[in-house]
Order: C-alpha cells, then sequence, then structure tokens
C-alpha cells in the first residue's frame, strides 16, 4: 500500500504540468483571438472616412465627397487641413472666399495665376512667406470632388490622437483600449498560474519527503517497499550512457549541419538590412501619423520602373514653414545651399540579372506598398522586410490572382484557363508570370 503512495507521487507531479501546459495553450489562444480583430500584419489601417456614416454636409453628392476624401488625402493633406492652418491656409470657407472658376486654375497652377498679378493669389503669396504651392495635373471633376469634401468637412472635429494612445467613442474605450485591457487581465492570470503552480510543486515535494520519513522510522516494511524507499538515480551512470552520448553526438551534428545549411542559403539575401540614414526621417511620423500618400515623396511609384528617391525640394514643401530649427532638418538646408544631392542610403537592392518595374506591380496589379515592404507606416528606420528571393517573388506569383474584371484584354485567356483548369484562380503564374524570360533576359 505504501509503495503505491510512493509511485503516486511522480504522477502527480506529471499530471500538475500536464494541466498547466493546457492552461497557458489556452491563455495564449484566447490572447490570439483578441488581437484577431487588430489590423493584420503589413496592412495600414484605414481612416474612417468622414462621409461614410452621414451625407455630405450641405447637401453634396455623396459619391464626389467620398472622391474627394481620397484625392484631398492624396494629394492636399501633406500642406493642407480643413479647419486649422497647417503650412498652406486652413481651407474651411473657401467656396464663400474664392468662386470654383477661381480655384480650379488655382489649384492647378498656382504660380500662373500669382504671375497674372491676381489681387487675391499675390496677397496669399505674400502672407506665406512666398511658398510657391505645387501644381496638380488634375482634372475640373477631381478639383470639384476635393471643394466638395472640403466643404463636408467645415466645423467638424479634428481627428482621434494618432500616437496609439486609446481614444473613447460616446463614453466606451475604443477597441485598442478593450484589447490592450484583455491582454492584460491574460498576463495577470498566467502569473497567478504559476504562482499557484510553483506553491503546489514545492508543497508535494515537502509532502513527499516527510512520507519518507515517516515511513522510514515503520518497522513492517517488506523488502519491496524498502527496496523504493531508498532508491536513488545515479546521475553519474546516466551521463555515461552510451545512448545518452550517441543522442547528444547526433543532436550536436545535426544543429551543426542545419546552421551549415542555413549559412550557404543567406548568401547574398539582406532581409533585415536597416542602414543608418545621413538624415533621421520618420515613416511612422509622416506615413503613419501625419498619413502622407507614399506618391507624394516617390512621385514616380506608380509610374516609372523604379520608385525615385525623394528630392530635397520635396521635403521643403513642407520643412521650409515646419520645424525649420531641427537639427535634422538643417542639414536639407545645407544640401540644398551646397547643391548636393542627401546621400540616402539604399536599402532594397535586386540583383542587375533581374528585371523588376515597380509601376506594374503598384498601377497594373494595384499591390500595396505594405505587399513587399511590410508595416512601413510603423518603421523609424526602415529596414528590408521581405527576403526578395527568386523564391519568395515566384511563390507570389503562383499565389496572386489577376483582377481581369472589366478588362478585355484576359477575356481569351481567362476562358482558356478555366476550360483546363476549372475552379482554379487564375493567378499571375497562369498568365506566365513564372516563365524564366518574365525576369532574366
Amino acid at each position: 500500500m505504501n509503495s503505491i503512495r510512493l509511485r503516486s507521487l511522480p504522477h502527480l507531479l506529471l499530471a500538475f504540468v500536464l494541466t498547466f501546459a493546457g492552461i497557458q495553450q489556452a491563455s495564449a489562444q484566447a490572447a490570439a483571438d483578441v488581437k484577431k480583430e487588430g489590423v493584420a500584419p503589413g496592412a495600414t489601417a484605414a481612416a474612417t472616412p468622414a462621409t461614410a456614416a452621414a451625407p455630405a454636409a450641405g447637401g453634396g453628392d455623396a459619391a464626389a465627397v467620398a472622391a474627394g476624401d481620397a484625392l484631398f488625402k492624396g494629394n492636399c493633406a501633406q500642406c493642407h487641413a480643413v479647419n486649422e492652418q497647417v503650412v498652406g491656409p486652413a481651407l474651411a470657407g473657401i467656396t464663400k472666399r474664392r468662386p470654383i472658376s477661381w480655384l480650379i486654375p488655382w489649384i492647378k497652377n498656382s504660380s500662373k495665376v500669382v504671375a497674372s498679378g491676381d489681387d487675391y493669389a499675390v496677397a496669399l503669396f505674400n502672407k506665406f512667406n512666398k511658398q510657391q504651392m505645387p501644381s496638380f495635373a488634375l482634372s475640373d471633376k477631381e478639383i470639384t470632388s476635393i471643394v466638395a469634401y472640403v466643404t463636408s468637412q467645415e466645423g467638424a472635429p479634428k481627428a482621434g490622437p494618432t500616437d496609439g494612445s486609446a481614444a473613447k467613442v460616446d463614453g466606451a474605450p475604443a477597441a485598442g483600449a478593450d484589447e490592450a485591457g484583455a491582454g492584460k487581465y491574460v498576463d495577470i492570470l498566467l502569473i497567478v498560474l504559476v504562482v499557484v503552480l510553483i506553491v503546489l510543486v514545492v508543497t508535494l515535494v515537502i509532502i513527499g519527503n516527510l512520507m519518507k520519513d515517516v515511513l522510514r522510522g515503520r518497522k513492517d516494511l517488506d523488502g519491496r517497499d524498502v527496496e523504493i524507499l531508498e532508491q536513488r538515480f545515479d546521475w553519474g551512470k546516466f551521463y555515461r550512457s552510451p545512448v545518452l552520448r550517441g543522442i547528444v553526438g547526433v543532436v550536436f551534428a545535426l544543429v551543426l549541419l542545419y546552421e551549415g545549411v542555413q549559412s550557404v542559403m543567406a548568401v547574398g539575401l539582406t532581409q533585415g538590412y536597416q542602414p543608418t540614414q545621413p538624415i533621421a526621417f520618420s515613416h511612422k511620423l509622416h506615413a503613419g501619423e501625419h498619413q502622407i500618400n507614399c506618391a507624394y515623396c516617390h512621385t514616380s511609384v506608380y509610374k516609372s520602373k523604379s520608385a525615385n528617391i525623394p528630392s530635397a525640394n520635396i521635403c521643403m514643401n513642407c520643412h521650409s514653414q515646419i520645424k525649420t530649427e531641427s537639427p535634422e532638418i538643417k542639414k536639407i538646408y545645407r544640401a540644398i545651399e551646397r547643391k548636393q544631392p542627401i546621400q540616402w542610403v539604399r536599402i532594397h537592392n535586386l540583383p542587375d540579372l533581374a528585371y523588376f518595374n515597380h509601376s506594374q506591380h503598384t498601377q497594373v496589379a494595384g499591390l500595396q506598398c505594405q505587399t513587399c515592404h511590410g508595416p512601413i507606416q510603423n518603421m523609424e528606420v526602415v529596414y528590408q522586410y521581405s527576403a526578395l528571393t527568386m523564391g519568395w517573388c515566384i511563390n507570389c506569383h503562383r499565389e496572386m490572382p489577376i483582377n481581369s474584371k472589366d478588362n478585355k484584354y484576359y477575356d481569351n485567356l481567362v476562358k482558356l484557363h478555366d476550360s483546363k483548369n476549372a475552379g482554379a484562380p487564375f493567378t499571375v503564374s497562369s498568365n506566365g508570370g513564372t516563365e524564366c524570360s518574365k525576369c532574366h533576359y
């Protein structure tokens, strides 16, 4: 009977360990479920358009306001806000100050309007320290949409905090606050469970020792019980075991082999490369908090083979007025004074033997920047997020479906594909996107 009690102690310890492991896994799953409602890695949390929940103020066309919202954020938000002055004047009440017939030529080419001697244009130009507004190749309809959006936003409250702090809506915590609170409770629960497990283990060890002491004082134990009571684990014999030495040797050899293969496979792979730039530029601040459109700085991102590095004059569109005393901004001034380009360090490099067209992926395929560059809007210092290897590109071509809707170029190709591959998506690979000559010629 006593031997049964002694044998049950390891089983109890094993049961507690397995129970704790199950609880920990459940806690981790609960935390993961909470996080699933957030923004997926690599995706950008889009701001909810002010026109989505209610019709445009002033009775404007909702479609025009929605189009103007996107155009405003892509072209105007870098220098203008509706209800407050930023680099340029606040735009609230613009239709009362100037008619649309004046605004259209002004937005298309403000310098031409100033040169014509228009009194209002000249006064505005001088008021803002002769800061030249860029010209925009927008149609009359697009400009009208922007004006409609501005009109709909007049008097609207400012957007919530963009520093990551939790906001409250109608007296209730925002979703971010709920997730943070839930994650905090899960962590506290996990700590409590760990403490309880440690206490239980210590208690069981003490009970086990007390049981052994009691049993040693008894005279009615048979030989088997005494053997179990006095048995000791021979660590020396365990260390000298040829089986253990063989297992350790095999594991060591496998680790060396794995590390060697990984080192060879990583030759030329620069994933995670994060060089120090000559000017401390934060994408988290500009693209994240201020939501400046990527194409505002990288102007050729949708129309060229390469995405250009922004020139100093693009920086000066804002920083001729904003943070002019910053040591980092003064580096831009010195580059302009010396008529020298800023020596930015290139991060994403492809070998010369591979052809890559940026506009083909952004403009034609409609890929978002985050698809290849990762959560760029969260990076203080940009690093190479993706592997950019041939295998990485081919996998993308195999999995990425082509948007052939309303594009007659693909009609016959899709029909041929569907006739031979019923049910399979029409991917880039289906259109020859994995042929060698697509990237190597």
